[in-house]
């Protein structure tokens, strides 16, 4: 259990999970304007979000777990549901909103920072090929994280692993794993080159669930046991 208050806990999931969607879209704008070719495009938006995310688990993982998405916060509330440092449902509840509206937030700081206008997006992204590779994504993305927090890795091992597998799973996935409910739906609020349409978001949000419910039963069978060596929960 992290010793600081839930207050600030969420407000470090809010900022974290706004930061993360505010390198996602902005890098993706970046690319834009300085790569004509899409694929160096899509490398530079999954060089800086891999980077930037685990600088981010790192900075804030002391603080509140450095969650950033909510399928990665129901995920770990279902994996410790029984054991004596579990996640309290009231921190779930907090994190989600907050995650949610950093997601948000951070799509409109990035457009904001490239004078581009908040609108919605109309880039479509749901078709069968990309739901699976989100479940496949996320289920992936999830087991990395809560498989290495329960084996006692540090917080450092996994915010590189996390970091490495976001940036390859860039390139491995039809989807560019978006993995995260909340990055979702702050991408919804940015017309761009990371951006996705309305109608996507949904069928997206569903294949993420059911990747970390897949993850879960993953983690049960390969984890079975936690390891409560003292360190920061993530």
């Amino acid at each position: 259990m992290s010793p600081h208050p839930l207050s600030r806990r969420a407000l470090a999931e809010f900022l974290g999970t706004g930061l993360l969607v505010a390198i996602v879209v902005g890098s993706g704008i970046a690319a834009q304007r300085l790569s004509e070719d899409v694929g160096l495009q899509l490398l530079e938006n999954a060089l800086a979000t891999a980077m930037g995310l685990g600088v981010l688990i790192v900075l804030l993982a002391p603080v509140s777990g450095a969650h950033f998405n909510p399928a990665v916060s129901l995920a770990i509330a279902a994996l410790e549901r029984r054991s004596p440092g579990r996640m309290p449902m009231r921190e779930l509840v907090a994190y989600v909103p907050a995650q949610i509206v950093g997601g948000i937030s951070g799509a409109v700081l990035a457009n904001a920072m490239f004078d581009v206008p908040t609108a919605l997006s109309t880039t479509d992204r749901a078709t069968p090929a990309t739901l699976l590779a989100e479940v496949v994504a996320t289920a992936g993305l999830v087991l990395v994280i809560t498989g290495l927090s329960r084996a006692g890795r540090s917080v450092p091992v996994i915010a590189t692993a996390v970091g490495c597998y976001i940036g390859a799973a860039y390139w491995f996935t039809s989807s560019t794993s978006f993995a995260n409910p909340a990055v979702t739906i702050g991408r919804v609020f940015t017309d761009t080159f990371a951006g996705i349409a309305p109608g996507s978001m949904l069928p997206f949000l569903l294949a993420q669930l059911l990747g970390a419910c897949v993850a879960v039963g993953l983690v049960m069978l390969l984890f079975p046991h936690q390891d409560y060596r003292p360190r920061h929960r993530l």
